[in-house]
């Protein structure tokens, strides 16, 4: 430690020091030669340690210590093994994430963990395409950092809560556990404190939630039979499924121009995932095992990380592919969109999904503009007017003025503009539907977890009602009649042709969430 009260030497004592050293013994130049010789020796066979190594001193004692300190992560589920993963980015590629999550936890038979929905952009990924993303470790923390704010902000909405999976429960195609109720019980968590929003946090709490974050989050490595954090993302690794050579090289690789510039030397290698991390691996003993992130998208021929369209062998995951190309919203979503369509609008209409304030969108308003403008132009010399039009966009109706929504607003004899915002009667009556339907607790139970559900229903009580305009505006787009005008791009767009492909308009509206 540093001294802070030594004294200085001044000018006049180093001057004296040195008249001392010029009267060195002969042995003193042999002696430097000798030590410099171990130096040199010593930085030749010299190897950096990892920092893995330098927060865990011996692996083997933190996975003993671990599993000692959660004794029952192996025990309490009887046998159950479970699949968590790292969601994202905004909600389309939340959902696309928990559609790759259920079909993995089918191909490996294990119980999915399904996570809430993250704040938009709370969490990001990077670029698989460039190469620059977060490590799986590091993603994963940076999740459990966030659910642990939701959590304690009472703001907690399951993606179960808003998307329907019961079809694929029923069927048992998939099995499913509340995150909250996952975590209580693998951790020995208290629950009602962790959901409580008070300033005073026990320390005994902090210090719980910090060792039950590093234990899933994987930053100590794989604990014995405990935990498995898959540690490849899309940077090496191509998932597939009984499609190609296990191993074989992908056909997107990082260009040398990226190489050179970036000093980067990735391989980017197509890996079944059922002989990778099923039966006869290393991570098939695991409780749990640990993805980061699962988001995958086409590009230059290939996948990005997931490449499952089909399984040639297997009927059983054919249908879940099938199956999950399109989850709807729970019911009370549906059966809102759908009363606006018929019972506000009442007649023939277009939607007009315009995205103009987020990232990229933004500078493109008269590219946007124009494919609405086309539509709207064709619909008219069909002689159908007024045109009613359902607006869909995050631009606030007080900035419209000056715009081509402007212009249609003030418009009223061929254009008759419906749209929703969060603080609308139909909308807030929804949110608070929801927050009390929970479907996000009405899995399958376990062993014990019962009681855990009931903890979580009783100490976890949303304080924010959930915002679920996007959810509502996405159905009544899919209603729409007279077509659907998209910005290029979007994610949202994407989700609702899927939507409009499906006919979800025209589908029964279940009433129930049965099992």
């Amino acid at each position: 430690m540093f001294n802070l009260n030594r004294t200085i030497a001044n000018p006049k004592l180093w001057n004296k020091r040195n008249s001392q050293q010029s009267r060195r013994s002969p042995l003193f130049f042999p002696s430097i030669f000798l030590i410099s010789l171990c130096f040199f020796f010593f930085f030749l066979t010299y190897t950096p340690i990892p920092n893995y190594m330098i927060f865990s001193t011996s692996l083997k004692t933190v996975n003993v210590a671990l599993t000692h300190q959660y004794p029952h992560c192996e025990t309490q589920f009887h046998g159950e093994k479970f699949l968590w993963y790292a969601p994202h980015s905004g909600f389309s590629n939340q959902l696309s994430e928990f559609k790759n999550a259920i079909l993995m936890a089918s191909i490996l038979n294990r119980t999915l963990i399904v996570s809430p929905i993250l704040d938009h952009h709370a969490v990001a990924l990077g670029s698989c395409p460039k190469f620059r993303v977060q490590s799986p470790k590091e993603i994963r923390i940076s999740v459990w950092d966030h659910i642990i704010e939701l959590l304690r902000s009472r703001r907690y909405v399951s993606m179960a809560d808003i998307i329907d999976i019961s079809s694929l429960l029923s069927s048992s195609l998939v099995r499913a556990i509340d995150f909250r109720v996952f975590v209580s019980l693998w951790c020995d968590l208290n629950v009602d404190l962790v959901c409580s929003n008070g300033l005073n946090v026990p320390p005994s709490l902090v210090e719980s939630l910090k060792q039950c974050g590093s234990l899933l989050s994987g930053i100590d490595g794989n604990i014995n039979q405990c935990l498995y954090a898959v540690d490849e993302d899309c940077r090496t690794t191509v998932w597939t499924y009984q499609n190609g050579v296990d191993g074989m090289l992908d056909s997107f690789q990082p260009d040398e121009q990226l190489m050179k510039r970036k000093k980067i030397s990735y391989v980017r290698r197509r890996r079944d995932v059922y002989k990778t991390l099923g039966p006869g691996s290393k991570a098939e003993l695991a409780t749990v095992l640990a993805f980061g992130s699962l988001f995958t998208a086409p590009y230059k021929g290939s996948e990005l990380y997931i490449d499952i369209q089909n399984a040639p062998a297997d009927p059983r995951i054919n249908a879940l592919i099938n199956k999950i190309e399109f989850l709807p919203f729970v019911p009370e979503i549906v059966k809102l969109g759908k009363q606006f369509a018929s019972q506000t609008i009442k007649a023939p209409f277009l939607c007009a999904q315009l995205r103009l304030l987020d990232g990229q969108f933004k500078n493109h308003w008269k590219a946007t503009f124009l494919g609405l403008r086309q539509k709207l132009d064709s619909l008219r010399q069909a002689g159908s007017q007024p045109i009613h039009i359902f607006v869909m966009t995050d631009l606030p109706q007080g900035n419209w003025t000056g715009s081509y929504l402007g212009d249609l607003a003030m418009d009223s004899a061929n254009f008759k503009l419906y749209f929703l915002e969060e603080n609308d009667l139909l909308v807030m009556n929804t949110a608070k539907k929801l927050a009390l339907a929970r479907h996000g607790l009405r899995f399958k139970s376990f062993p014990g977890s019962m009681d855990a559900v009931a903890k979580v229903e009783k100490h976890c009580s949303l304080d924010i009602l959930p915002d679920v305009l996007l959810y509502i505006e996405e159905t009544i787009c899919s209603c729409a009649s007279l077509g659907f005008v998209r910005t290029t791009g979007s994610t949202i767009a994407q989700s609702i042709e899927v939507m409009r492909k499906f006919g979800l308009c025209s589908s029964p509206i279940r009433t129930a969430f049965a099992l």
